[in-house]
């Protein structure tokens, strides 16, 4: 299984583009067909049963591999149930960043998928570019209970209370660990290391060096800007002000902060003092070092999981932990990553709209999320799917996963632990990275994430003025 994650490189002047085109009135235009208001209101049930004919659905995605085929295999199976009534066609868009910048394309030219998944940081502007119909709508609209959903999962797409998409696939970031390295280093795999001092001085023990050549680091992760995320949330503060972005726009990031600038000392120690490899921001690189096995500690998504698995056979075992804490002590928790479905309205008919929310509501179902749970890896967003017997089978094949469940139910939703929703949250996740490489490279820790801060502040500006018109 590939891994979720997908280098988010998308420019801003893309997305603000679009933006501007929005503001003015024109990002795309009712078709007149059954529409009502601006397109953005949900429709009821009658408005499927009176359409004449099939009523097709196009759903654009970023899935391929393991993942793609599992997406093709949910879609069949809803086309089966709604078979004479609703046809729902899958088309890869590539991957999450060309997924985007193809979906502001069609806004500008007012021709919009039916139904679109978006990665967790394009939120914002998906909610900005007044392009869709909140999921909530429709649950309103149909008394449809959405309590189902994991809290943590619900509250990462909701303001105000308020689900703006569909929770698709979701992942959580975990610490990876090769047991067999612990044993021999003396360190007991079932207690592992909980914050970051422990993590550097279980390091110390675990990398190994002959003749001068390291032939196994304590730990490794790429310089990857979701960790910074991550452990700014396990501290319980924001990652950017204004609760995240939650209780108004966000103006600024905070990653130039305390928090901020602890994991670039962190990170900038690790490599000096030899116990981490600079594999720089290509994540691919960072996990084929614990793939190989020279590398005794690792951090990555529960995406990742099986693919390790299946490299480790006949190496070492693979042993899962929570993701660690800033400090010990913290009482925050983790956010999660991945991707949601989003229906569109403006430009689409009432029955349109209608029938992708009954294909994003069988999406969200157990049975289907306990299929997308164990054809893929990503943790089942309805917590239903848990209970039934082939996801139980699955996680018992799987132990290791139990830690993505058990560290999702230990955690308090909060506006610290859903994640900073700004609309240049791409850019800010590089910003943080360039910070991150800086300190590694030798430049003061608190001047480079200063500097990453500062460099964001204009796009973050430019975005808010621009959505604000």
């Amino acid at each position: 299984m590939r891994s979720i994650r997908q280098r988010r490189t998308a420019t801003a002047a893309a997305l603000l583009a679009v933006l501007a085109l929005v503001a003015a009135g024109c990002g795309s235009s009712d078709s007149g067909d059954g529409d009502s208001g601006n397109g953005q209101e949900a429709p009821g049930a009658d408005a499927l049963d009176q359409a004449t004919g099939v009523t097709k659905v196009t759903f654009w995605h970023g899935m391929k591999g393991a993942n793609g085929e599992a997406v093709d295999k949910l879609v069949k199976a809803f086309n089966a149930k709604n078979s004479g009534k609703i046809e729902v066609q899958a088309v890869y868009q590539g991957d999450y960043d060309e997924t985007i910048t193809k979906y502001k394309t069609s806004v500008q030219q007012g021709n919009t998928p039916s139904v679109v998944q978006i990665y967790d940081i394009g939120s914002r502007f998906m909610i900005d570019s007044k392009q869709t119909v909140p999921i909530q709508s429709f649950a309103d609209k149909d008394g449809y209970a959405l309590d189902s959903i994991e809290p943590n999962i619900a509250n990462y797409y909701s303001i105000d209370g308020k689900l703006n998409s569909m929770p698709f696939n979701t992942s959580m970031p975990l610490l990876y660990i090769n047991k067999e390295a612990f044993v021999k280093a003396g360190l007991d795999p079932a207690k592992p290391p909980a914050d970051l001092d422990a993590i550097m001085a279980a390091a110390k023990k675990l990398t190994i060096k002959q003749g001068g050549r390291t032939t196994q680091y304590g730990f490794n992760a790429a310089i990857y800007g979701w960790f910074v995320e991550q452990l700014i949330a396990q501290s319980g503060t924001t990652y950017c002000d204004n609760e995240n972005g939650r209780k108004d726009l966000a103006t600024q990031v905070n990653f130039a902060d305390e928090q901020g600038v602890k994991i670039a000392t962190w990170y900038q120690q690790m490599v000096k003092q030899g116990l981490m490899p600079n594999t720089g921001k290509k994540t691919d690189d960072a996990q084929a070092v614990f793939k190989s096995g020279t590398s005794a500690m690792h951090l990555e998504s529960t995406g990742s999981l099986r693919g390790y698995l299946d490299a480790a056979k006949g190496k070492f075992t693979v042993m899962t932990a929570p993701f660690p804490k800033l400090s010990a002590g913290d009482t925050g928790g983790p956010i999660i990553g991945g991707a949601s479905l989003w229906v569109n309205g403006p430009g689409h008919s009432d029955a349109e709209k209608r029938a992708s929310w009954e294909f994003v509501k069988f999406a969200s179902t157990p049975e289907q999320q306990a299929a997308w749970h164990t054809g893929t890896g990503y943790f089942p967003i309805n917590s239903k799917a848990l209970d039934l017997p082939e996801d139980k089978a699955w996680v018992a094949q799987y132990p290791q996963f139990t830690t993505a469940i058990t560290q999702l139910h230990n955690t308090k939703p909060s506006n610290a632990s859903s994640g900073c929703i700004l609309g240049v949250m791409p850019q800010a996740r590089k910003a943080a990275e360039d910070g991150l490489e800086k300190a590694v490279l030798g430049t003061d820790p608190a001047a480079a994430m200063k500097s990453a801060a500062d460099s964001i502040k204009p796009q973050i500006d430019q975005y808010n003025k621009t959505v604000k018109k």
